[in-house]
């Protein structure tokens, strides 16, 4: 059985795979609510393009050189009184270029009067980053001001967070919002903490209709159960950034280690 080794958000999928999963989430989570939903309803795939300032997906590299001295270029240079020596460097990183990606977002419309109910958002990398952000922001005021319920679902630890007044958002890794359009300007905000399940969480539709529950927990295992991301996952390497505190970085470890996966396979 495929199965990720976390009770909650596989924090692993914060990385390479991560634009793989959020369209395979999002298929899921539409499939989910085909089969919940009254039949005056469908659940579209919209997907739009943007562009991802984040650079995550180019991986950082780490190396060191050893420079080995040319002996015929010092024999040339013998007659010189003083040379310089150019210092080798020590890191290479590399540089963020923006790239146009595809995010997959899920539309619930009424069929009768092709109406936009409510959309649901799956955060990406692109949209929690510098001008990326900006203009996911500048999206997202715009929808605020129509009547079309909003759900995002954040499952990145790292990046900014959506623009919210009037309190401190509790600290966790990951967070779902709903901003209903009968109650604007509130925000329902669901705060997840690394070591939790993910929520069942309300999708509201137009009244007098009731509130579906989307089974986010269920809708990860599903994606797990379908493709397999434990077997792609590297868990032997250090998790993607930012670095966790020091207790749920050992806890992390702990479950890697209990569960003896590497690369998706057992230890031996």
């Amino acid at each position: 059985m495929n199965k990720s080794p976390f009770p909650g958000m596989d924090p692993y999928l914060e990385g390479e795979w991560w634009q793989e999963f959020h369209h395979t989430l999002a298929t899921e989570i539409r499939r989910m609510l085909m089969k919940t939903m009254p039949s005056r309803y469908v659940a579209l795939l919209d997907k739009y393009y943007t562009i991802d300032y984040s650079g995550s997906s180019v991986a950082v590299t780490r190396q060191k050189r050893r420079v080995q001295p040319d002996l015929q270029l010092l024999q040339v240079k013998e007659a010189v009184a003083k040379y310089e020596t150019v210092a080798a460097p020590m890191l290479e990183l590399l540089s963020p270029l923006p790239e146009e990606i595809p995010i997959i977002r899920i539309k619930i419309q009424d069929v009768a009067e092709r109406r936009l109910v409510t959309v649901i958002e799956i955060l990406s990398p692109a949209n929690k980053y510098g001008k990326g952000f900006e203009e996911y922001a500048e999206k997202r005021t715009a929808l605020l001001q129509t009547e079309t319920h909003l759900l995002e679902i954040d499952l990145l630890r790292k990046g900014r967070r959506i623009p919210l007044i009037g309190g401190e958002l509790p600290p966790a890794p990951y967070y779902v919002f709903l901003s209903r359009s009968n109650r604007r300007p509130h925000t329902e905000v669901w705060p997840v903490q690394l070591r939790e399940s993910l929520p069942a969480v309300p999708v509201p539709l137009l009244p007098p209709d009731p509130d579906v529950p989307l089974a986010l927990q269920g809708a990860i295992e599903a994606c797990f159960e379908l493709v397999g991301y434990q077997r792609l996952l590297d868990y032997a390497r250090p998790l993607p950034p930012p670095i966790l505190e020091a207790n749920d970085l050992i806890w992390v470890e702990s479950i890697t280690q209990t569960k003896g996966i590497t690369n998706g396979k057992k230890k031996t």
